[in-house]
């Protein structure tokens, strides 16, 4: 019995005991509201599970464990209450609600879709390709790079997408999975937030009242600052062969290759993956794919926003349901694929078919984690933790206005690292500052919005809780862990550049100005650490 186990058993043990002198109390069956609603504990769960995950280095019991917290902490105590809670109002409520089971369908075609293409020997000749023509380690980091910032409709599809076909790249160049799950994580999210054709728009275009959210939006790009830094950074470091921290030991086991190791616990297919031994597949049987998803993806989100009732395509792509457009698309997308490789002949049928089965499979590990992450923020939700940011975001309003874009960004960050989630940061945060600016300064509204976007994305991408880093993770069949641990220095420094850009942005109020102040001390925060390396 090692120390994984032991410290999961102590929390255990501590939550039980002091639990149950209540315990021993007759418990309600509907408990009332808890005394500690909307106030600083409802952050108190995720920040458990965060902690118990980090030191643990296991994922499940420690998300388990934040739930159960939760639910202690919104029955008062009750042993009864607390059981109902973690599952009435929590798994069984995220897996009937018609959004996540919709994105559970989109993994689970994406990861038949994947699979089916790997079989086929789609992925072994995007394989064959880049052995001729990707010859070095820097140019498989910045061909991750680059197709992950062409794959901008949505962030899960980016993930599996570009880890599934970059995995076997990166391998043959010794680069670590840790490294690939950066590359991933850091290009899905960051050009989903800053691109207009994508489901991140259509979320953030909803959550805006009485303003044109999707002119907003656009009107916001050149703001998110952190987004755009991360992009920066991520080709300035892969340029100069600049690693950090964990990173840089990951990255010299990988050169002697130790790529990955024992410790991965995600993945999104079996390595083992049978091609047929005749394999007639080509460039065109990745193409393909990937080109009919992200259009049978786009079609389908499309649609959900009345495209085709006569909406105009902006109108219609701010309004759609993601969740529904996503998984209409991967089935469309799954179809075709099928049929183009029926007809090229490259795959039996059973075999096609078969995909679907590993999709569920393999997409598993991903679904579980995802599911408890969802149930985590339920448990959040009910304890009051948007209102507790709001009222004290309305608190902070009042007083530094110039400085309001940098606090909020600071306030983004700590909900989207707390929950895990960036759309719910989204929905927390955005309002308050169109109710905040809305009729007094159009230009600081549109950098506030920025902020709260770009403190979700950075929260989002340091928290083991997050579905984006889940998916990450996943992609590249990398240890959850190792990612969260390897990926958090980078972020530390890109999200004090961008909370410095932020100030500047909240007194200048011009993208012109602070935009080129930004990257500029990005670059040369990149290069002051490789010259502190050099002299080390």
């Amino acid at each position: 019995m090692n120390k994984r186990f032991y410290l999961p058993c102590i929390v255990i043990a501590m939550v039980m005991s002091l639990a149950l002198p209540v315990f021993a109390a007759e418990a309600a069956p509907e408990p009332p509201k808890p005394a500690l609603f909307a106030t600083w504990w409802a952050l108190i769960p995720p920040v458990v599970a965060i902690i118990l995950a980090l030191v643990t280095k296991e994922v499940y019991s420690s998300l388990f464990l934040g739930i159960v917290f939760g639910a202690l902490l919104y029955s008062n105590g009750s042993f009864e209450g607390t059981v109902l809670h973690v599952f009435n109002d929590g798994f069984i409520k995220v897996l009937t609600d018609p959004y996540n089971m919709g994105i559970l369908i989109f993994l689970v075609l994406l990861g038949a879709i994947i699979s089916l293409m790997n079989r086929a020997g789609g992925s072994a000749a995007f394989g064959h390709w880049a052995e001729k023509h990707i010859k070095t380690r820097i140019g498989a980091q910045l061909s991750t790079v680059v197709l992950g910032l062409l794959i901008f409709v949505d962030d899960y599809f980016n993930c599996l997408t570009v880890g599934s076909v970059m995995r076997p790249i990166t391998d043959r160049h010794n680069i670590s999975r840790a490294k690939l799950a950066y590359l991933i994580d850091s290009t899905a999210a960051p050009i989903c937030i800053i691109a207009p054709v994508s489901s991140w728009a259509a979320a953030v275009s909803g959550f805006v009242e009485g303003e044109d959210g999707f002119v907003l939006f656009v009107q916001a790009i050149p703001y998110n600052f952190y987004a755009i830094l991360t992009i920066v950074t991520m080709i300035a470091i892969t340029l100069l062969q600049v690693d950090f921290g964990p990173m840089e030991t990951l990255e010299k086991k990988a050169i002697d290759g130790h790529v990955t190791d024992a410790t991965c616990a995600l993945s999104v297919q079996d390595e083992e993956e049978e091609t047929p031994k005749e394999n007639k597949a080509d460039m065109i049987d990745l193409v393909v794919p990937i080109i009919s998803v992200v259009v049978c993806c786009v079609t389908g989100m499309i649609y959900t926003g009345g495209f085709f009732s006569g909406t105009g395509f902006v109108e219609s792509f701010s309004k759609c349901d993601a969740s529904v457009g996503l998984s209409i698309g991967s089935f469309f997308g799954f179809i075709i694929t099928l049929i183009a490789y029926q007809a090229r002949r490259i795959i039996p049928f059973r075999d096609a078919t078969d995909c679907l089965l590993t999709g569920i499979n393999a997409m598993a590990p991903a679904i579980l984690i995802l599911t408890m992450a969802w149930t985590l923020k339920a448990m959040t939700d009910d304890l009051g933790a948007k209102e507790f940011v709001a009222a004290s975001m309305t608190l902070v309003a009042g007083n530094l206005v110039a400085l309001l874009p940098a606090i909020i960004f600071l306030v983004g960050w700590f909900l989207a690292f707390s929950t895990g989630t960036s759309w719910g940061t989204f929905g927390i945060l955005i309002p308050i500052v169109v109710a905040v600016f809305q009729t007094t300064n159009h230009e600081l509204m549109m950098i506030s919005i920025s902020a709260c976007m770009a403190g979700a994305v950075c929260g989002d991408h340091c928290s083991p809780i997050s579905d984006t880093t889940i998916m990450a993770s996943a992609g590249a069949q990398c240890s959850h862990v190792d990612h969260v641990n390897t990926q958090l220095p980078y972020v530390v420094v890109v999200a004090a550049v961008s909370f410095v850009s932020y100030i500047v942005a909240g007194y200048t109020q011009s993208a012109i100005v602070s935009l080129p102040i930004s990257v500029a001390l990005m670059i040369l925060a990149v290069f002051t650490i490789r010259r502190m390396k050099t002299r080390s």
